[in-house]
């Protein structure tokens, strides 16, 4: 009884505070963003794996039908996927093979799970279902730490690899479990193991999303007492920002198509730490690569006005420091909102309606 009561417990909190942090998440979309939209079904379909995710006798209780439950928590993984990948890239967006890969994965949970019929059931989507789960949590890990060290934010720096490993090996584990025993496998430890990870990731979320006001429990006693942040190092901030500029404007290290954050930090002269908080927080970028960019674009905006037309693309790209005249145009684009090809146009309009003092007699 008192294993039961336990198993019913950790259910409850663990969907609990999923739903809870679904909702909480909508009410500041605005400032959230993506993550906020991919999590509310996320908290839907975890909140029915967990209802149902028990080998006892009552095993769906609380009221929700076990079909529901089962066929919901198919899509868990997807969900997982995407707002995991929205959180650590907010370029991310839903498209191409990770929109594809997901759409596959909820017709086939559908079907394995007999949403589209019963005759569906004998088709082994399972085994499918199973090699599809490994490559998305390959990509998860790969996408979490490829990206790592690049990663200007100090604190998603430090959660690539906590979220890599326990959210990455959580996944892997329930997948392994799946193709050595069956979707039917789940003794009474290895499920409340699993619930129990589920409300431990939905305490640990919660932890990151909420704070505690000192002022609503005391009145506003505590309101001007706030913690206040210790004073900057404005000299330190200073020669470093000092090195930055002379890495960029007279070394012009940027143009170099193979610089990396290691290199870059070595350059700088100052701990790793310290370089990526000041890239980040004095500068606004919050990928190294996007810091780069931001110069090489700006030097290819000064070829595109001074090179004349005959002048390649391809070879404004390379003198910018881009590897690739498609990375060029990626970035050009997203930094100037319109194509080199056009940004060049205009500037070439802009110059011949520019007055002349050789031709006006001044």
């Amino acid at each position: 009884m008192i294993v039961e009561q336990l198993d019913a417990a950790l259910r409850a909190g663990a969907a609990s505070i999923c739903l809870l942090l679904a909702w909480l998440m909508l009410a500041y979309r605005r400032q959230l963003g993506q993550p906020s939209l991919l999590f509310a079904p996320l908290a839907i379909c975890l909140a029915s794996f967990v209802l149902g995710n028990t080998p006892l006798s009552f095993a769906v209780p609380f009221g929700v039908p076990g079909d529901i439950a089962h066929g919901l928590s198919g899509f868990a993984v997807i969900f997982l996927w995407w707002f995991s990948l929205s959180c650590f890239d907010r370029r991310f967006r839903l498209k191409g093979g990770v929109l594809l890969t997901g759409i596959a994965w909820a017709l086939i949970a559908a079907a394995d799970r007999g949403l589209f019929g019963a005759w569906l059931d004998q088709l082994g989507l399972s085994r499918v279902l199973v090699v599809m789960g490994f490559g998305i949590v390959g990509h998860l890990v790969w996408r979490l730490l490829a990206e790592r060290q690049d990663d200007l934010i100090q604190r998603r720096h430090e959660a690539r690899v906590l979220v890599a490993a326990l959210l990455g090996g959580m996944l892997f584990i329930d997948l392994a479990a799946d193709a050595l025993f069956g979707f039917a496998w789940r003794p009474l430890a290895f499920s409340m193991t699993q619930n129990a990870m589920i409300l431990a990731f939905g305490l640990w979320l919660a932890g990151k999303l909420l704070t505690i006001r000192t002022d609503v429990l005391t009145f506003g006693a505590g309101a001007t007492n706030a913690s206040a942040a210790p004073p900057a190092n404005t000299g330190q901030n200073a020669a470093l920002l000092s090195r930055l500029r002379d890495l960029i404007e007279v070394e012009r290290v940027h143009l170099d198509p193979e610089l990396g954050f290691a290199r870059f930090v070595e350059l700088m002269g100052a701990p790793e730490r310290t370089v990526r908080t000041l890239v980040n927080q004095q500068l606004g970028h919050d990928h190294f690569r996007a810091f780069l960019n931001h110069y090489r674009v700006i030097e290819a905006c000064r070829l595109l006005e001074t090179r004349g037309h005959d002048d390649k693309l391809i070879a404004i790209a390379l003198d910018s420091g881009f590897a690739s005249l498609a990375s060029f145009n990626r970035a050009f684009r997203a930094i100037m909102s319109c194509t080199p090809s056009d940004y060049r146009g205009r500037a070439a309009l802009l110059a011949e309606a520019a007055p002349n003092p050789a031709k006006s007699g001044i």
